[in-house]
């Protein structure tokens, strides 16, 4: 079985992600940018005892050959959950729980990572909220006949474009000169990011690591999403390593303390990350949530 609910899930930016629709029968709908232009991708499942999950996909646009192509890895056909071997009884019990946890393989490197940029350092209400905004006035519409959702559906623009975003609309969508510049800088070696697909972990880590503002953090949300790395931890994440602790040893953690929890599950942190985030251990919440920045009343 697979969830791939919950595996195309992580591609959603937000409600309201003009890039990804879940239409009244239950399929998910992409748009994506792919190195053969624009397309739309539209995921049907059914699962059974007998025969498993059932995958049916239908696409639009240039892009469409590219992306079925690419999904039976983006649903998780290319992970390998059966080598992961859980010596806490809280992920045993999550592996029996979430039976069709996948990480899953999208191939599209810079298409995560500028919303992984956009969301640095800030709430996530902040970030969507940029991502909403700046999709509906440099991203095109989603070919294809789309759900019907407010403005329609919107395919994130391509390098060249985010390249080009003045820094008057990175003001307005409330993005600092920062992360906007971030975003630009990688814009421009797009191709070389692109290839880190292929590449092995750790030298797909350092070529992200190697641009300025693209850090450990940003560089394991992009890895988890575009290349399906089940190793890649988001050290440097405001609550995962205290759902971490308080799931594999009772007690909060920091980044450090994550690590040395995590470290007998090598080549599956990722993955036993998200199963103890999951698991909702942890004390009562009792104080004040972030308050969303807003950049363009500066």
């Amino acid at each position: 079985m697979i969830d791939v609910r919950s595996v195309l899930a992580v591609h959603r930016r937000g409600y309201g992600d003009p890039a990804f629709a879940v239409d009244d029968s239950g399929a998910i709908w992409r748009a994506c940018r792919t190195p053969d232009g624009a397309g739309t991708l539209r995921v049907a499942w059914r699962s059974s005892a007998d025969h498993g999950t059932l995958v049916a996909g239908t696409a639009w646009g240039p892009g469409a050959g590219w992306l079925l192509g690419a999904l039976p890895a983006m649903v998780g056909a290319d992970d390998r959950p059966e080598e992961f071997r859980p010596a806490h009884r809280v992920l045993a019990d999550m592996v029996r729980r979430r039976e069709g946890f996948r990480v899953g393989k999208s191939g599209l490197v810079f298409e995560s990572l500028v919303p992984a940029v956009l969301e640095q350092k800030v709430v996530g209400k902040e970030a969507t909220r940029a991502w909403r905004t700046l999709l509906r006035w440099y991203g095109e519409p989603a070919p294809g006949p789309t759900p019907p959702v407010p403005a329609g559906m919107r395919v994130p623009p391509g390098p060249a474009a985010w390249a080009q975003v003045s820094s008057w609309d990175w003001h307005k969508a409330g993005v600092e000169a920062v992360r906007a510049r971030t975003i630009a800088g990688a814009a421009r070696v797009a191709g070389r990011l692109e290839e880190i697909v292929s590449l092995p972990p750790r030298e797909a880590d350092l070529r992200l690591r190697s641009l300025p503002g693209i850090g450990v953090w940003t560089s394991a949300e992009v890895r988890q999403r575009a290349c399906g790395d089940a190793d890649a931890v988001s050290v440097g994440d405001y609550h995962l390593p205290s759902l971490v602790g308080w799931a594999l040893a009772g007690r909060p953690a920091d980044d450090a303390g994550m690590l040395e929890l995590l470290a007998p599950y090598t080549g599956h942190r990722h993955r036993a990350s998200v199963l103890a985030a999951s698991a909702g251990l942890g004390p009562p919440r009792r104080g004040p949530r972030n308050a969303p920045r807003d950049y363009r009343a500066i």
